[in-house]
């Protein structure tokens, strides 16, 4: 640890903190990623063991490279090269021009190691915008290979199915398969594509239920033809959502040509055997069109101190980043409902021996969201208030629009556990 001079901090993780150094003997900067161990007698924790593995195993110039690793008081340090951004920022920072040319040259990139990672036989399993590091060059780097593990073709291996950012999991993993491969990655890359064009999560769930309600209201209700294999899956038979006939891709991504929709379609298939492999991937049209990928010499470069940059800028919102966002648009858009909530709480009621008192007790959003459920589903929720927000552009009452429907589709879902 004498070889590196702490100079500051970039991040905590699940398992430990990141920090900036420099390699006094070199003058390399570098990140040191700390990992304590939970007990003093425990040995290399599986998921250090399988970064480490997997880091040694990869060697690619679109993945990061591990420089050291070291033993320290209570745990472990991995060095890396030290990165001033990650693609998250890069997206969430709107200085930087994010053009389809930088696009393609991002994809390509990113598909490119991962082709490499997968002929090694190697399932990364945590692929998100905050894992895909950018150098000082611009170049992008896949990073965090903590939830990393070897595969096989053998589909009797079985596999934990608690892996990947919840945003970025694939359907089968939402409905607890044991049983999957490289799939799961080239999900991931689906929505990291979506993500740069449209600069906001694709699938943005606050919870499992919510992640799988968004996945099947935007693609349209699977069935054994378009999934073969879904009503075998764990917790198929826990959880019934009603039907949805799927969001049309060009309305999800509007002004985007056909070489996108199609690519991004490919990727976000129910039938993970049907995903095409990032060497598949980028032989697609799209990449072949003008206009023609960034050349990496000419990728957007990021300052030392971009992270800190943003970190003071005001945060990027976006009404699909969250339910909490699209809740305060909703309380405008239904203002008019709450302005005479007094009588209408009755109708609220999911039985008769309720009260208009009870309404004051109730969460402001849960009120919203039964209001909701009433209204859409009665057919009579009033669409004319979204023309009456004259500040909100066409696209927002778009989005506003689908998330209404959304909210009242997720909140029809039963449960099959009792």
């Amino acid at each position: 640890m004498n070889v590196y001079k702490i100079s500051g901090r970039i991040g905590q993780g699940a398992h430990g903190i990141v920090m900036k150094a420099i390699n006094v003997k070199t003058n390399r900067e570098v990140a040191l990623k700390r990992i304590n161990y939970r007990r003093p007698s425990e040995l290399v924790p599986m998921h250090v063991f399988r970064e480490i593995l997997c880091l040694k195993l990869v060697d690619h110039h679109f993945v990061v490279e591990l420089l050291d690793v070291f033993t320290h008081s209570l745990g472990c340090v991995l060095v890396f090269d030290f990165m001033p951004s990650g693609l998250a920022e890069m997206i969430q920072d709107d200085e930087f021009e994010l053009g389809e040319a930088e696009i393609k040259s991002y994809m390509l990139m990113l598909l490119s190691g991962i082709s490499h990672i997968h002929s090694m036989h190697i399932m990364h399993r945590d692929l998100k915008p905050a894992n895909l590091l950018i150098d000082k060059y611009g170049i992008l780097k896949i990073a965090d290979f903590g939830l990393g593990r070897l595969y096989h073709h053998n589909q009797t291996v079985v596999y934990s199915h608690q892996v990947a950012t919840r945003w970025y999991r694939a359907p089968e993993l939402l409905y607890s398969a044991r049983h999957y491969d490289k799939g799961v990655d080239l999900w991931a890359v689906g929505c990291i594509f979506a993500e740069m064009l449209t600069r906001t999560p694709l699938f943005p769930g606050e919870n499992d239920i919510e992640q799988l309600a968004l996945v099947l209201y935007t693609l349209g209700t699977p069935t054994e033809t378009t999934w073969p294999g879904l009503s075998s899956l764990p917790d198929y038979n826990k959880i019934v959502f009603p039907e949805s006939p799927g969001i049309p891709f060009p309305e999800l991504l509007p002004d985007s040509d056909f070489e996108i929709v199609d690519l991004i379609s490919q990727f976000l298939c129910y039938d993970s055997s049907k995903r095409p492999t990032a060497i598949e991937a980028m032989h697609n049209a799209y990449f072949f069109k003008k206009p023609t990928p960034c050349p990496l010499c000419n990728m957007p470069k990021p300052k030392a101190d971009h992270r800190r940059q943003l970190a003071n800028k005001p945060s990027f919102l976006n009404v699909d980043s969250s339910m909490e966002e699209i809740f305060q648009d909703l309380n405008e858009l239904i203002s008019y409902e709450l302005s005479s909530s007094s009588s209408q709480s009755s109708d609220l009621s999911d039985d008769s021996s309720s009260s208009s008192c009870s309404l004051p007790t109730m969460t402001r959003h849960s009120y919203i969201r039964r209001l909701l459920r009433k209204k859409i589903k009665k057919g009579c929720f009033k669409t004319q208030s979204l023309d009456s927000l004259s500040d909100k552009s066409k696209e927002k009452r778009s989005k506003l629009s689908r998330s209404l429907s959304f909210l009242c589709f997720a909140s029809c879902a039963t449960s099959r556990l009792h």
